[in-house]
């Protein structure tokens, strides 16, 4: 027979097998350039202003594909493997290793390739798209143009061209290192048969749930004191990574088989064939695949952290801004705040001025607060601790007494700092005397814009009597050090919303010398930059995410191919497909499921120690992120189930 005509036979044969091979191929190169034509797009650059948007998306591209090469070498291996006994009585005819790989490259060639055109055309149709989710991230009125890039293309091919090479070496050394008797074998023996559940397997499973714990209480209590100083944070972090690591390794390893001898021996033995169709194959089945559902949970929990961290960011990002400036238009300078108000006047624009003074001085606040963490890790004296303060009659809602202190803009992170002790008091100090305030409470909201707070620094509420003893008796070196231009703030707010727009290219037409600020301008930088990290972070997560939810689909098709031969016995004894399904279905729903599990679990826990550091709100994000991705990992399960509900039909 030809070679040429062998070839094409085997492709029709092998295309039921392949066609998911096709389907990872062109959705990894369709992905990549999309990605990759964000890259060179002039578009990204002029809407990312400050920000080096093409930059950022060619370090992402980086990661993007070891994780696409990851994917396509384990894809094709599960492929070559299941080809074994092919390979095998190719060799039996007399036909040399050489010529088996000359024709396995040929077929791969074909395949590879042209699912990569496929991809590449499809991620040009794609790439308007990926354009328009990225301009509306970062709030850009850009219009996204279909635009194909000779640069993106040459990239693509470049890359997946060494993947190919990569696959072709992977399949080269798989054939010259197989006996004929061993690729015959090679498909029964790549999942571990069912064996007596042993007391070594009963130790690891219950090491494996301690370690998991155990990280997660030490991760809790990152923060609490009991670690205080940099070296120890370091080394906390590395060992709760490494606990958590280990442990959901063995609880692949040995903690399902564990749990799930427990429920057998629960049921004394007699087991429905729903129990035997589950429990008896993801017991020993997840064991084998402990490395890889390992890596998949791991990787599946930093991506999970990361987005969630991310949106954590843009969810924040509105108020944000409104931190930084505190009204439409503010600034320091009260001659820049009549070059605002002139430019408004002339163009008839609406709005109200209001003035506000900020003093600075020392507290000693060693009977307020306990510090968590060593005094130096925190950067804070407590004895001598210089923050701003401002009058009650600027806070609205708010009446402080004469011998009263309430603290505005408390920042979240100060929460793992230090512990506040109600009912108590401070020590004000100023050049002539000293003032004891009786405190009355604090919140996060803050009432003068960051630049006066040293980035965010609580400010002090007062009584406006007592302020205006303050301004007499404060140190005038200390305010000086507020802010070289003086010590007092100008707010200044539209009345008709109209007018924002209007006044911002008025705005953008001066030119300021101190630190005066745009609401709006503010707020869009500021969604430029994290919009950007939330737009790379979301496409990353996103490969990852359908690449291992593929890789779990790829190794169910490998069981329930494994598994033919026992649904129809099943079958023949009288079972039904609706009884056989049922126990698919929980099958399915525990091997898709503790992977998503310890992932969600995973990050939940990273996020809650650090969120603070990213945003204001943490829960309303972090949710939104993992219901998303729970409903799309959620797809795999379903496909695998109507793949079994195949198999099992032609069972018989």
């Amino acid at each position: 027979m030809n070679i040429n005509l062998l070839i094409w036979r085997n492709l029709k044969k092998n295309l039921k097998n392949y066609y998911l091979y096709v389907f990872a191929l062109a959705f990894s190169s369709s992905l990549y350039f999309a990605f990759v034509t964000l890259q060179y797009d002039p578009a990204l650059d002029e809407a990312s202003g400050t920000i080096k948007g093409a930059a950022a998306i060619r370090a992402a591209s980086v990661l993007l594909i070891v994780i696409v090469a990851v994917f396509l070498l384990f894809a094709n291996n599960l492929f070559i493997k299941r080809r074994g006994q092919e390979i095998g009585l190719f060799q039996l005819i007399g036909m040399t290793k050489g010529q088996i790989f000359r024709i396995l490259t040929i077929e791969n060639f074909l395949l590879y390739f042209g699912s990569l055109f496929i991809g590449i055309f499809l991620g040009f149709l794609c790439s308007r798209f990926v354009l328009m989710i990225l301009f509306k991230l970062i709030s850009m009125d850009e219009l996204a143009e279909l635009q194909f890039s000779t640069q993106a293309l040459v990239q693509t091919l470049i890359v997946f061209a060494a993947i190919y090479l990569l696959i072709m070496a992977n399949n080269l050394f798989f054939i010259h290192r197989q006996s004929i008797l061993s690729l015959f074998k090679v498909k029964a023996t790549t999942e571990s048969t069912v064996k007596r559940v042993t007391i070594v397997e009963i130790i690891i499973g219950i090491l494996g749930i301690a370690f998991i714990l155990t990280g997660y209480y030490v991760s809790s209590r990152l923060f609490s004191g009991d670690f205080t100083s940099i070296n120890e944070l370091f080394i906390v972090m590395i060992f709760i990574l490494g606990s958590v690591i280990v442990g959901t390794y063995l609880f692949f390893r040995g903690s399902i088989t564990f749990l799930g001898n427990v429920i057998r021996k629960g049921k004394g033995g007699y087991l429905s064939i729903t129990d035997v169709m589950s429990l008896s194959s993801i017991m020993f089945r997840m064991k084998s695949n402990a490395l890889l559902l390992t890596v998949i949970s791991t990787v599946s929990a930093l991506a999970i952290g990361l987005l969630s961290l991310s949106y954590i960011q843009y969810y924040s990002a509105e108020k944000s801004a409104f931190e930084r400036v505190q009204a439409d238009f503010s600034t320091n300078s009260e001659k820049e705040a009549n070059m605002l108000t002139e430019a408004f006047n002339d163009h008839n624009i609406a709005y109200t001025e209001e003035t506000m003074e900020v003093l600075v001085t020392t507290f000693n606040m060693i009977d307020l607060i306990e510090l968590t963490v060593d005094p130096e890790l925190a950067e804070v004296d407590v004895k001598k601790m210089e923050s701003t303060v401002v009058s009650d009659k600027f806070v609205e809602g708010l009446d402080v007494l004469p011998n009263e202190v309430f603290f505005a803009g408390w920042p979240a992170m100060y929460d793992s700092l230090m512990k506040v002790k109600h009912d108590s008091s401070i020590m004000m100090h100023t050049t002539a005397k000293e003032y004891k305030l009786d405190f009355i409470g604090l919140n996060d909201e803050p009432v003068i814009p960051f630049y006066f707070t040293n980035g965010g620094s609580p400010t002090a509420v007062v009584d406006d009597t007592l302020y205006k003893q303050l301004q007499n008796e404060l140190n005038a070196d200390l305010q000086l050090n507020l802010q070289d231009q003086g010590n007092h703030f100008y707010k200044i707010n539209l009345q008709n919303t109209g007018d924002i727009e209007k006044a911002n290219n008025l705005y953008e037409t001066m030119d300021f010398a101190h630190n005066t600020w745009s609401l709006q301008l503010e707020f869009e930088g500021v969604k430029i930059f994290i919009g950007l990290t939330l737009f790379i972070t979301g496409f990353l997560g996103l490969t990852f995410l359908i690449t291992s939810g593929c890789i779990i689909y790829f190794k169910q098709m490998d069981e329930g191919e494994e598994e033919k031969n026992g649904y129809t016995i099943l079958r023949k004894l009288g079972y039904t497909q609706n009884d056989l399904l049922k126990g698919i279905c929980v099958k399915q729903f525990f091997t898709f499921g503790i992977p998503l599990v310890l992932s969600l679990s995973h990050s939940y826990f990273a996020v809650k120690s650090g969120w603070f550091l990213f945003g204001t709100e943490m829960m309303t994000p972090t949710i939104i992120v993992m219901v998303i991705y729970t409903v799309l990992y959620s797809i795999f399960g379903l496909l695998a189930i109507l793949h079994y509900k195949k198999v099992i039909k032609d069972a018989l």
